[in-house]
């Protein structure tokens, strides 16, 4: 292999890494606990808690919309959330709303939040969860 293509292999794996990579963080974006409390300041962020009805009834982070994430209407119901306003979604560890949010990417949303850790750690931090 010459040195002309070698370096043409590299600068295409370098555009389709960046590419791929600018993709998923632009709409993307794991949030920790810590940074949720700016989010939620701002008056046209929306959040939503994709845990079954149950597990919202044990507690849930004030101001959340349940849309449970495991009902057969979950579609139907996550279209009536405003694509084009920022979106926090988490569930208990983290798994259904990270499914949720390549969900909502591939549905339009333009900027969705998941909570790494979900309501677990939120509660591991002693943050207030209203019942």
């Amino acid at each position: 292999m010459n040195i002309k293509s070698f370096l043409v292999i590299i600068f295409i794996s370098s555009i389709l890494f960046n590419c791929k990579r600018v993709e998923k963080d632009d709409v993307v974006e794991l949030i920790t606990v810590e940074e949720i409390d700016s989010l939620l300041e701002m008056s046209k962020v929306q959040l939503i808690d994709v845990r079954t009805p149950g597990e919202y009834a044990e507690g849930y982070i004030e101001g959340a919309v349940n849309i449970d994430f495991r009902n057969k209407n979950f579609k139907d119901l996550i279209t009536k959330v405003d694509k084009t306003k920022p979106v926090i979604v988490y569930c208990a560890r983290g798994a259904r709303s990270k499914k949720c949010s390549a969900y909502m990417r591939k549905a339009g949303f333009t900027k969705i939040y998941d909570l790494d850790g979900g309501i677990t750690q939120w509660k591991f931090k002693r943050r207030k969860l209203v019942k």
